[in-house]
Order: structure tokens, then C-alpha cells, then sequence
């Protein structure tokens, strides 16, 4: 890993942890839940947000000011406000993707839940979510949330990721696997 991207995990840890601990102090969990759900969708949906919060250029107060604007029209709560309120006063919204991907962790380990991610190449249907998440929670024992992702070049099947281990039924691994053994053969 890189040293920037270590700095930036570091910065977000510290952040995410602090907003976990008072959440969980004050019984908010479902709250910051919601709140850490929201603020990752409106990064992921907002270019403009996302480039905002990384510009050198943009000035503090303009990023106090904007983060303010935005953390208002989502109704997030006092603990998430005031912390993206502090996070803008020292310079450090760059981190919040990071920040929303350590709560995303620190939330589902609470609960008891593991993430997998699944790569498919067409959409899953919600039966074929469910049927996929109870043969995980077989597996593993635990709930398992999919976070599920549509990639075409896989032409068929899925690959899933689940912790370290990740499972490749794709037919692209399938043909790349077969043009090596022809290889190996010639």
C-alpha cells in the first residue's frame, strides 16, 4: 500500500472510530447506519461532491460552507454532522470515502454481518440474491450482505469475494484457464 492511501486510512480510522463509539455510546447505530448508507450514495452519485472534498484548490471555508449545505438537505444526524463539520475545519474531507468504508465495516462486524462482493455478468434477480446470500450464511455462519456489481466482459456466471477467499465460476476465468492448458499442451 501506498503511503498516501496508509495516511488516509489511518486519518479515516481515527474519524470512523470516534463517530462509532459516540453512536454506539448513545444507542445510534441504526442512525449512523443510515447516515453512513446515505453519505456513501451521495458521494458515489455526485462528481462534484467527490471532487469538492479532494480539491487542494477549494478553500477551507468553502468546504465547511458546501459540507454544511449538504450534510443539512440530508437531514444527517447532530454526531455525523458535527464530525464532517470538524473533518472540514482541519482539512481532512478527503478522507470521507474512506470514512464511510471503515463505518460500513465497523457497523456489520457489531451486527454480526460479513460483506461479500459479487460480480455477475448480468443483473441478479432478487431470488437469485437471496438464494446466494443463505448458501453464504451456510458457509460462514453469519449474515452475509452482497454488495452485487454487474460486469459483462465475465459473459456468464459470477465471482464472489468474501473476505480472502474468492470464488471464480465466471466463463472468461473458464476459457482463459482452458487457452492456458492448450498452451501447456502445444
Amino acid at each position: 500500500m501506498s503511503e498516501p492511501a496508509s495516511i488516509s486510512l489511518s486519518i479515516a480510522s481515527r474519524y470512523a472510530q470516534a463517530l462509532f463509539e459516540i453512536a454506539k455510546e448513545e444507542n445510534g447505530l441504526a442512525t449512523l447506519e443510515a447516515d453512513t448508507e446515505a453519505l456513501g450514495a451521495a458521494l458515489a452519485a455526485s462528481t462534484d461532491l467527490s471532487g469538492m472534498i479532494a480539491s487542494p484548490v477549494v478553500s477551507r471555508e468553502d468546504q465547511s460552507a458546501a459540507m454544511g449545505a449538504v450534510v443539512a438537505a440530508m437531514g444527517l444526524s447532530t454526531s455525523m454532522a458535527n464530525t464532517i463539520a470538524l473533518m472540514a475545519s482541519k482539512r481532512r474531507l478527503f478522507v470521507l470515502p474512506q470514512l464511510v468504508t471503515d463505518l460500513r465495516a465497523r457497523i456489520a462486524a457489531e451486527k454480526g454481518e460479513v460483506t461479500a462482493e459479487v460480480t455477475s455478468a448480468a443483473a441478479l434477480s432478487a431470488a437469485q440474491v437471496k438464494a446466494l446470500a443463505e448458501t453464504l450464511k451456510a458457509k460462514v455462519g453469519k449474515d452475509v450482505k452482497l454488495n452485487t456489481t454487474v460486469d459483462e466482459s465475465l459473459i456468464g456466471g459470477l465471482i464472489v469475494k468474501l473476505g480472502s477467499t474468492m470464488i471464480d465460476t465466471s466463463v472468461k476465468a473458464k476459457l482463459a484457464a482452458l487457452q492456458n492448458a492448450m498452451k501447456e499442451v502445444g
